[in-house]
């Protein structure tokens, strides 16, 4: 553990300093604070996650359903908040697309929270408009909303790169990675997050992210499925109060996710970044906690993600509101296991023999699968290929074959061009993967997403099948016992041919 540079780890709350100009609240509701102070606030009961997460479905967005909405999907329901939010437009980016800021309390610990800087990265916005749900309702836990109100003042920046999330990619209309952005401040979308921060003089920051699904939690079996981070404000990665705060808080959460993604939490290398929004802020004072949302098995869009991270956030909330973190030791933090970079595939096919000139060898083969963007950056489709080859003992997948014993070989093509999807259906597709066919030429294709996954490489009829087993390709391989061919593996997805029989006839059916 690096050095302290402050012995106490109690926390500063910035009552003292100045709060912003602001919209004001109701002159009733302001003399009734001044003729009677509210009573302390008791600690929420510490089931309340389990109790937020449980009835999740109550104060669930219904409107956002994927991550690939845009900015025209959120701001309705930002507009349509009332009292006690407080809401404005907080500038514009480079495209003129308005950035709102959300403001809920008026308590003297300034909570600030900002979300999709990489417009690629959609989980924590989905579950902000959850979270903004659940502030506004009138229900059981309006003690507990009362609670965060009196001790908190809650800043949001929803989608702060809203240009970047129109072509649902990283970096804004510039091509600037708003988070490398923090010293020049050339971006408007930029200089919105630092003013603002400046302005609240933010004791708590929220720095709200997305990683890819292929990061490990470590060197177990395990997707890092949230990572978190105490960013450090100085080379020496030194530990003062301001960042012991934010690591005591996410030891404190990293107990509280566990109950939902056991083994499923990673934690990032602390190197020093520069020109870095979070070491920076950090640097400005304020503990920042960096939250990023990775992959999970059979959660391609992040819905049940997005649950946890709803139930998560309003718990930090909690823990911060109450000063139940405080008791958190630092080495809590210094526990969670290291993210492991580029972990996980989605298929290793293991151990199976490959041929080349005539020669065999044991090899396992890992895809990967990449997400192709149509319908204006609204929908997707996936394209793979094998990302490597050779002994991948060390790395872990979505989905393994064990292919001791199996050969894997280059699927066959149907000599017909087969005219349509209708055709299509009519043909006993399941025997055609029995006799190693593995790629059909059509002469007008589905819609690409009907056939991402499917038991089938349908081309268009002009063009030649891959077969060449390497990295980089994406050969539909025909998986062999003997002369039977058991499997196929299509697009980096994994079909067994006697148990995923139904799976494959309904594919058929809708494609």
């Amino acid at each position: 553990m690096k050095k302290i540079l402050f012995p106490s780890l109690l926390i500063f709350f910035a009552g003292a300093c100045s709060q912003p100009s602001h919209k004001e609240e109701p002159a009733v509701a302001e003399a009734r604070i001044l003729e009677e102070p509210a009573p302390a606030p008791e600690p929420a009961p510490s089931g309340l996650h389990r109790e937020l997460f449980d009835k999740y479905s109550r104060y669930q967005e219904k409107t956002i359903r994927d991550r690939r909405f845009k900015h025209p999907d959120i701001v309705p329901l930002i507009q349509k908040l009332e009292s006690p939010f407080r809401t404005k437009v907080a500038g514009a980016s480079i495209e003129g697309r308005n950035i709102y800021e959300v403001v809920y309390g008026q308590g003297p610990v300034k909570v600030m929270l900002w979300s999709q800087m990489h417009g690629d990265e959609a989980t924590a916005t989905m579950a902000l408009m959850d979270i903004f749900n659940f502030l506004g309702a009138d229900d059981e836990y309006n003690e507990f909303r009362a609670q965060l109100q009196r001790e908190l003042t809650i800043v949001v920046l929803p989608m702060l790169n809203p240009d970047g999330a129109d072509r649902f990619q990283r970096r804004n209309a510039l091509g600037i990675d708003l988070n490398r952005d923090a010293l020049r401040l050339q971006c408007p979308e930029s200089k919105i997050l630092k003013k603002t921060r400046d302005e609240w003089d933010a004791d708590w920051g929220f720095n709200l992210h997305d990683q890819g699904r292929y990061y490990g939690a470590g060197s177990a079996p395990k997707t890092a499925t949230m990572s978190f981070l105490a960013p450090a404000f100085n080379e020496a990665k030194d530990i003062n109060e301001v960042r012991g705060n934010a690591m005591q808080l996410i030891g404190w959460m990293n107990a509280l996710v566990q109950e939902y993604l056991p083994g499923q939490v990673g934690r990032y290398d602390d190197e020093f970044e520069p020109r870095a929004f979070g070491d920076n802020i950090t640097k400005w004072g304020t503990s920042t906690i960096l939250i990023e949302c990775g992959g999970m098995p059979q959660d391609p869009d992040k819905q049940y993600i997005r649950k946890v991270h709803f139930a998560a956030l309003l718990a930090a909330l909690d823990a911060i509101a109450s000063k139940q973190y405080e008791a958190t030791d630092l080495a809590a933090y210094e526990q969670i296991p290291f993210n492991k970079s580029g972990a996980f595939h989605d298929l290793i096919l293991r151990e199976v023999q490959m041929e080349k000139k005539g020669a065999w060898y044991t090899v396992d083969i890992g895809y990967q699968r990449r997400e192709v963007s149509y319908d204006g950056n609204r929908k997707y489709y996936y394209n793979a290929e094998i990302a490597d080859l050779g002994d991948l003992s060390i790395f872990h997948a979505y989905e393994d074959f064990d292919g001791a014993g199996y050969k894997a070989v280059p699927g066959k093509v149907y000599p017909k061009v087969i005219p349509s999807a209708a055709e299509l259906k009519k043909m006993d597709v399941l025997d055609l993967l029995k006799q190693g066919y593995t790629t059909v030429r059509m002469g007008k294709l589905p819609e690409r997403k009907n056939y991402t996954r499917f038991p089938l490489q349908l081309l268009d009829g002009k063009r030649e099948a891959d077969t060449v087993i390497l990295p980089g390709r994406n050969p539909a391989l025909a998986i062999k016992k003997g002369d039977r061919v058991r499997a196929v593996a299509i697009n980096g997805f994994l079909f067994d041919l006697e148990k995923d029989q139904r799976e494959i006839e309904a594919l058929l059916k809708n494609i």
